[in-house]
């Protein structure tokens, strides 16, 4: 499935455009709509706190026991599963990193990189996803 790199802000321009994927995540009952950017340098992935929230997580400092680096390094994460429907692909259940602060959705490495084939095609801007072979 392709999807093509979108800009989060209407004042930008093409140069500004990121493999930007809009899907619905589900946990405790509850689902959100969200938009993650798709990053093939990202160790973990990154669930903002308002998007945990709306998903009806609480935060726990004792579980908040995930180090991150980088930008992120001075903030708490904790582990949140959660159920994910992209597309037309079946669900898959993808793990990330809870960070108690407003960041950008990030899916990482572990684990949207093992469930999933991505291509990047950024001369075309565009991207194409496709579930991990069994």
């Amino acid at each position: 499935m392709k999807f093509r790199y979108s800009v989060s802000d209407p004042s930008q321009n093409e140069y500004d455009s990121l493999p930007r994927l809009t899907f619905s995540l589900r946990c405790n009952n509850r689902q959100a709509e969200v938009v993650g950017l798709v990053d093939s340098g990202a160790t973990v992935s990154v669930l903002p706190y308002e998007a945990g929230v709306r998903l009806g997580q609480i935060w726990d400092y004792r579980k908040a026991n995930i180090r991150l680096s980088g930008n992120l390094g001075n903030f708490p994460a904790m582990p949140v599963v959660t159920v994910a429907k992209i597309g037309d692909f079946e669900p898959v259940r993808l793990v990330f990193a809870w960070v108690k602060t407003d960041v950008p959705l990030i899916l990482g490495q572990t684990n949207f990189f093992m469930e999933f084939d991505v291509c990047f095609y950024r001369s075309k801007s565009e991207f194409e996803i496709m579930p991990k072979l069994l």
